[in-house]
């Protein structure tokens, strides 16, 4: 029974298909021709709503997407590239820091620092006139520490005395020179000058200094 309403339904289709196509048949050209345009147009117009719109509104994005990506990417390697040099720099100057940290003295070598300046006068025959450590100078990162000198002694000896200073293993600048020639032997150069040194200045803690205030409670 089954296969008797199936082949039946079969035969029905057959028949309506049979009879759509006669009907198509049966029209002039002009009507198939309209036909053929109206199911083409149909479904042209349902492939383009339905399919190419929404695909082609998904790729405007993802191309808009890709064009920012892409801008953000490009930043990204310069501000990589700046970091890169900037890091190169700050290596150079942390490096060059270091080295000049090690040229200056720290607090307890200044002493020693004192009596290398005065072996270096006595080391090439000077005489020492005046050998004074003047006040401190406290600068924002740093202290100048000055020495006044009066010296005595031949060309020689001083152009020996500022080598041998020179040859220190800390920062020792000699300033504010004058010379003249020794009165009562004209043999003799004294020069007056000073032997300056810096130290680097720690940063004072804000706090220090500050007082807790308390309240005192008052006993009747």
């Amino acid at each position: 029974m089954a296969t008797d309403t199936e082949g039946n339904k079969k035969s029905e289709i057959k028949e309506k298909i049979a009879s759509f196509f006669e009907k198509v048949g049966g029209l002039t050209k002009v009507q198939r021709l309209l036909i053929c345009i109206v199911t083409i147009a149909l479904m042209g117009g349902s492939y383009y709503y339905f399919i190419f719109m929404p695909k082609n509104k998904e790729l405007k994005a993802v191309q808009a997407e890709h064009k920012t990506q892409i801008a953000k990417l490009k930043s990204y390697k310069i501000k990589a590239k700046a970091l890169k040099e900037y890091e190169t720099k700050m290596a150079k100057v942390q490096e060059k820091f270091d080295i000049a940290m090690k040229a200056l003295p720290e607090k307890k070598e200044l002493p020693s620092l004192l009596t290398g300046v005065s072996k270096a006068g006595s080391d090439a025959g000077l005489v020492f006139l005046l050998f004074q450590p003047a006040p401190v100078i406290n600068k924002e990162f740093y202290k100048v520490i000055p020495l006044s000198m009066k010296v005595e002694g031949g060309f020689h000896q001083i152009a020996d005395f500022f080598f041998q200073v020179a040859k220190l293993n800390r920062i020792v600048n000699i300033n504010d020179m004058s010379m003249g020639i020794d009165k009562k032997n004209a043999g003799l150069i004294q020069m007056d000058c000073k032997a300056v040194t810096y130290m680097f200045a720690e940063p004072k803690d804000k706090t220090n200094g500050k007082k807790k205030k308390t309240k005192g409670t008052k006993k009747g």
